[in-house]
């Protein structure tokens, strides 16, 4: 065997999440028990015993990081943030504090409109400089990979430089990122009263520039009763699967609108939110194979109820992801740890599903099928826990378990004297 760049030892466990969602994920997480972790060009090339490592794997140019009996398992893959933005609505959150709703502060003029009108008015450099700190703390808990949405833009100037930002933010950071279009978040002040005209404007030039430059995997849309209705997400998410990006919605958060079953019919590969979606809305998702991404810190920022039925999409063989929703709106928070703890406490599942659900279920979300697990010949992305199981995670809640974090095999956190957490 080649000699290894990097040895992690002494572990309690090591998940290698190569299972499936349709087995129970106790199983998918796949633990290895006191195994190793051999890392070799950036990506993994040995999960197993110590003592069975072939001769010449360790020499003198190893380096080797003890997990001190704690468990090592992939890094986080965030399915769904919000990340680029200028502005703050701290004064909203204190209404929603006071009892005002999602609906009225919109409808004062403030949510999403008033973090377009910021943004609108920053540069791409102030854009950049606002959002290396939130991937920084994304890092720190142990993202490895995020998914960033366009959507505070809302015209094509400003919605080509927020996708532009997030590839500029590519080399700053250690965080992967995955480019999100979603100019269908909201109808523009401008556009207030011409609703079709502004589909319109999404479909004819800002969904062809954003092609052809390259800027987006996916295309979004906010489907609800005071965003934009099925027929327009159908025209518009029809526009982009003929320019080659995937279709994803925002769907059945506020209301029962149908959200699950339209991402069933269109093919969509997720459908997010999900706090009101029907039965057949969960049977649809199981048939057509689509992801539902559960971003609850949103919901409890929201002080909103019901949290979305988890269990029963996974109890149906939905596969589950789970985000932190970062965004300056409805859940200005990076912490996917809490999300973990919350999607336990609220949202029905496992600490085990859980898991998946932030890891191997990310990933597959995000069409990233080597991501998400600890596979020989995967990228070594991966953290070191300062606990011995999973199971701790969403149990000591919200709290940052992350000791250190590796993207392709290069350690990019370090905490490795921090105090266990068990």
């Amino acid at each position: 065997m080649e000699p290894l760049d990097l040895l992690i030892r002494n572990t309690s466990e090591v998940l290698t999440v190569e299972g499936s969602h349709r087995e129970p994920a106790e199983r998918a997480l796949t633990p290895k028990p006191q195994a190793c972790v051999g890392v070799r060009g950036g990506r993994v090339a040995w999960v197993g015993p110590e003592a069975q490592l072939p001769p010449g794997a360790v020499t003198a140019g190893t380096q080797v990081l003890d997990a001190g009996g704690m468990f090592v398992g992939p890094g986080f893959v965030d399915p769904h943030t919000h990340l680029v933005f200028a502005g703050e609505r701290a004064s909203e959150f204190d209404l929603r504090c006071q009892g005002a709703t999602y609906l009225q502060i919109a409808q004062a003029g403030g949510g999403i409109v008033s973090t377009v009108r910021a943004t609108r008015a920053a540069s791409e450099e102030e854009l950049i400089r606002l959002a290396l700190p939130r991937l920084q703390r994304l890092l720190e808990y142990g993202v490895t990979t995020a998914e960033v949405k366009s959507g505070y833009g809302l015209d094509l100037e400003s919605e080509l430089k927020m996708l532009r930002v997030v590839r500029q933010l590519a080399p700053l950071t250690p965080v992967e990122l995955v480019p999100t279009l979603l100019c269908a978040h909201a109808v523009p002040e401008e556009y207030k009263g011409r609703r079709e005209a502004y589909v319109e404007l999404c479909v004819q030039e800002i969904l062809p520039a954003v092609a052809q430059e390259g800027l987006a995997r996916f295309c979004d849309i906010f489907v609800e009763q005071s965003a934009f209705t099925p027929d327009e997400a159908r025209r518009l998410l029809g526009a982009a699967k003929a320019l080659g990006l995937r279709p994803r919605l925002h769907g059945d958060q506020l209301t029962s609108g149908g959200g699950a079953e339209l991402a069933a019919e269109l093919g969509a590969a997720t459908v997010d939110h999900l706090e009101h979606v029907s039965e057949a809305g969960i049977r649809a998702l199981a048939e057509a194979d689509v992801t539902a991404v559960l971003v609850p810190t949103s919901t409890l920022f929201l002080r909103m109820r019901p949290y979305a039925p988890g269990r029963k999409l996974r109890d149906a063989g939905v596969n589950v992801a789970l985000g932190t929703n970062v965004n300056p709106g409805s859940a200005m928070s990076e912490n996917l740890p809490l999300a973990l703890g919350l999607a336990c406490l609220e949202n029905g599942l496992t600490a085990a599903e859980a898991y998946w659900a932030a890891t191997r279920g990310a990933a597959l979300a995000l069409d990233l099928p080597s991501q998400g697990r600890l596979a020989v010949g995967d990228k070594a992305d991966l953290v070191i826990y300062s606990c011995s199981n999973h199971q701790h995670l969403p149990y000591h809640l919200g709290v940052n378990h992350a000791r250190s974090v590796l993207k392709s095999g290069r350690v990019v956190v370090s905490r490795m004297d921090a105090a266990n957490c068990c």
